[in-house]
């Protein structure tokens, strides 16, 4: 190793973001390898499926902290730490997969650049996830000396009355905890509604191929099932990733004596909020990227207020 990159491995601390594989999770739950084998081949699944992505992502891991100790002080950070995990400024960070885990950690970060690697790219597609493992000599060379080119991914933020805060980087939900209505008074620009439906989407540019889309999907289905052409748009709702726009959705909207179905989808800009205060007694709950244990509560009296966040993520490519 060069004296440069030894003075560089030296003053840089790199975050690997780490999860644990499906087996993890089921030893955890059933306490030992073999109650969990039981379970799965009980279920009339392959265990040997289970037992192999978990010997690749930890093969992948070796392989990938083996490789940054070269350019800085490696530390492991497993994702259920990243809520209150402290990144420093300058802090380097990679996440070794999947899709959703570089997901989870850029809304928690504030101008830190994230690596993302695929501990298999036979298993993942990896939209998120450009690298592999023998790609981080090279790249993290790059990215240490001189920064690799990035993408810049609009976050969207949900702010309360309470002072709380929420950020997402694919979409918020805000409704009920179960599956019951949600009332609310929507406001959009000058046009406020009272609403009861089962919930709102709030998709930021990366998100919209994922929950907004499948909800166009179902509008333009339904449209063509009863001989309508469905609604402009709708067949593609996708957007770039660094649009300085989100776009909400109102789920099921019910129209009533007292609720209204005139404000159900449309763009959110920095000079156009949506405002959003709960009816609902309890249950009432504001999460981000699919996360349900990662919530606001939204309950009666609560004010929030969607809209861009003051931060982006940026995906190194």
């Amino acid at each position: 190793m060069a004296a440069s990159e030894s003075r560089m491995a030296e003053d840089r601390k790199i975050i690997l973001v780490v999860r644990d594989t499906r087996l993890d999770e089921l030893i955890a739950r059933f306490n030992t390898l073999q109650q969990a084998q039981f379970y799965i081949e009980h279920l009339g699944a392959d265990f040997g499926d289970y037992l192999a992505e978990r010997e690749q992502y930890r093969a992948a891991t070796r392989q990938v902290e083996e490789a940054l100790r070269r350019f800085g002080r490696v530390q492991r950070l497993d994702r259920r730490y990243l809520s209150s995990f402290l990144f420093g400024v300058d802090d380097v960070v990679v996440v070794l997969g999947q899709d959703g885990l570089v997901a989870n950690t850029l809304k928690y970060l504030d101008g830190q650049r994230v690596v993302g690697v695929n501990p298999d790219a036979r298993r993942w597609d990896g939209v998120l996830l450009p690298f592999q493992p023998n790609d981080l000599p090279r790249v993290m060379g790059e990215e240490m000396r001189a920064g690799r080119p990035v993408k810049h991914v609009t976050m969207a933020k949900a702010q309360l009355n309470t002072g709380a805060v929420l950020y997402a980087v694919n979409d918020l939900f805000i409704g009920p905890r179960s599956h019951a209505s949600a009332r609310y008074t929507l406001t959009v620009g000058q046009v406020a509604e009272r609403q009861s439906s089962s919930g709102i989407i709030v998709s930021t540019g990366m998100g919209s191929t994922g929950w907004l889309k499948s909800l166009y999907a179902g509008w333009a289905g339904a449209a063509a099932a009863m001989g309508v052409a469905p609604p402009a748009g709708t067949l593609n709702a996708a957007f770039p990733w660094d649009a300085e726009r989100l776009h909400y959705f109102v789920r099921e909207p019910f129209p009533s004596r007292t609720t209204g179905a005139s404000l159900v989808a449309g763009p959110v800009s920095a000079q156009v909020p949506l405002q959003v205060v709960s009816e609902m007694a309890d249950n009432g709950v504001i999460f981000s990227d699919g996360i349900e244990a990662d919530f606001l509560e939204f309950n009666a009296g609560t004010h929030a207020t969607i809209g861009l966040a003051e931060r982006r993520g940026h995906l190194v490519v």
